[in-house]
């Protein structure tokens, strides 16, 4: 059976460009699209990251305190993997495996919604946030330490086992950064980067954004992203708006 892959929409949030784009403004700022990304094997339901918490919509402030300042939402109350969801039929009971791409908010603020799937979590990933300044990395208990059984994984861990759905460890945005590698049988080769590659201009201009926690791992990270491309896969960005805009979403899919 093919493997659908549906890209979800889930907000928009609001930062300073100067983050992303070395020669813009300091206080220029810029919308950055959320999403998550549903792969539909027949073995399974996978979630690629899981996007805002629902509350995060009404009022981010309790959640996200002064992280709020830099990061603004720009969403409505129901722009959440919910609703997304249930959108193409599926509730979170129906989700059997959880990739978290890396553990910041926007990434895994729903996580707790999924109460029957596997979370799958890199092992650097997974150490960094329940270190002692994990908090002041950015990393909120809140979002990601949850009961549900969490299966901390390294660089090529193949999901089923069939080279549909291969984890890439791509540091240098955070220590356990993970892209998802995913093989289709019609529309071919992509690799889901998160903010390995935030927005493309990054990876075409070589530059590491200034939220990048290492920088020579992030351009070390940018050179296997460039052989996996010359390789056939097409990249989806964790947060460009463009290319965005030119994809299939919602209902429609590739497959």
């Amino acid at each position: 059976m093919p493997m659908k892959m549906h890209i979800l929409s889930g907000g928009r949030l609001r930062m300073r460009k100067a983050i992303y784009y070395p020669h813009a403004a300091p206080a220029e700022t810029f919308e950055l699209p959320v999403s998550y990304i549903l792969l539909r094997h027949d073995r399974g339901n996978v979630l690629f990251d899981t996007g805002c918490h629902p509350d995060i919509g009404k009022d981010p402030i309790p959640r996200w305190g002064d992280m709020a300042r830099f990061m603004t939402p720009v969403m409505t109350e129901g722009d959440h993997v919910l609703n997304s969801l249930a959108c193409v039929g599926l509730s979170p009971d129906d989700i059997s495996h959880v990739v978290c791409s890396h553990l910041h908010t926007d990434h895994c603020g729903c996580n707790q919604f999924f109460t029957k799937a596997k979370i799958y979590i890199h092992e650097a990933e997974l150490a960094a946030a329940r270190a002692p300044d994990g908090v002041q990395m950015g990393y909120l208990p809140t979002d990601w330490d949850h009961p549900m059984p969490i299966e901390p994984v390294a660089d090529g861990h193949d999901v089923f086992g069939d080279g549909r759905i291969r984890l890439v460890h791509l540091p240098g945005h955070t220590p356990g950064a993970m892209a998802a590698l995913v093989r289709l049988d019609r529309d071919g080769l992509f690799l889901l980067a998160s903010d390995a590659v935030s927005v493309r201009a990054n990876l075409d201009d070589n530059f590491a954004p200034k939220n990048t926690w290492n920088v020579e791992k992030c351009l070390a990270s940018y050179a296997r992203i460039r052989d996996l491309e010359q390789r056939g896969a097409t990249v989806i960005c964790g947060h460009d708006n463009a290319q965005w805009r030119g994809l299939r979403r919602g209902a429609d899919y590739y497959a």
